[in-house]
């Protein structure tokens, strides 16, 4: 019955559901994965970074973007969809910074991206967003990790994993994560998770780390993934 349905965003199914938002987040669950953690003094993310061919620059292909100096943001589901997300993000984030002269707080920043990503379930010749979103950023010395569905919806995680085998990652998380966690604490368990259901052998090129401070949001050098990676072995 829900095939009826299946090709209109706008329309529900007798059950009760907009199937295309279900088709978004099966997209999203085939993605590459990506894991966020909180930890005392600081949001850890990681992504696993997906090339389809050994002849491909790597160095131009990012699974994690700046937003604000405060703020970073991955994504599991479609690349091109991230791209739009992020740039809108951006011109949220500098219309406050001109309007309030100081940077967006990450639980409005979330709220707006939210609204933007709930819009496109419920207008005419559009289609949901194919990927979800871990924003992680600092309010007020406050640690935030927030993740944002295809239909709008967001909820702020302590740890948790998106995109292919995130079941068995959030599972791992729930056995592995505790409120005391230091930073690189954080960091190993982030690449811990993403090693449980890793294809292939782990290395400082397919995977990417951001770290959001009081000092800020940067992502880790390959160097430093290397020596993350190598205290593991």
């Amino acid at each position: 019955m829900s095939e009826r349905y299946s090709f209109s965003l706008t329309t529900f199914s007798p059950s009760g559901k907009l199937v295309q938002i279900e088709y978004a987040i099966a997209a999203v669950a085939a993605g590459a994965p990506s894991i966020g953690i909180k930890s005392k003094t600081g949001v850890v993310l990681a992504a696993e970074k997906k090339t389809k061919s050994l002849l491909y620059d790597d160095t131009t292909i990012t699974k994690m973007e700046m937003i604000t100096k405060h703020c970073g943001i991955t994504y599991s589901g479609m690349g091109p969809d991230f791209r739009i997300l992020v740039r809108k993000a951006r011109k949220i984030a500098q219309q406050y910074y001109l309007q309030y002269d100081e940077e967006i707080p990450v639980s409005q920043l979330v709220q707006r991206i939210a609204y933007v990503m709930q819009e496109y379930t419920h207008s005419g010749g559009v289609r949901p967003f194919g990927v979800s979103l871990l924003v992680a950023g600092f309010d007020e010395e406050v640690p935030y990790l927030v993740q944002c569905d295809p239909s709008g919806a967001y909820f702020a995680w302590k740890a948790t994993a998106m995109g292919k085998n995130h079941i068995n990652g959030k599972t791992f998380l729930e056995k592995r994560y505790n409120a005391d966690l230091e930073l690189e604490d954080a960091v190993h368990t982030a690449i811990l998770t993403l090693k449980e259901g890793f294809e292939g052998q782990m290395t400082e090129d397919n995977i990417e780390i951001g770290i959001s401070t009081t000092a800020g949001f940067r992502k880790l050098t390959r160097s430093e993934i290397k020596d993350y990676l190598a205290a593991l072995n």
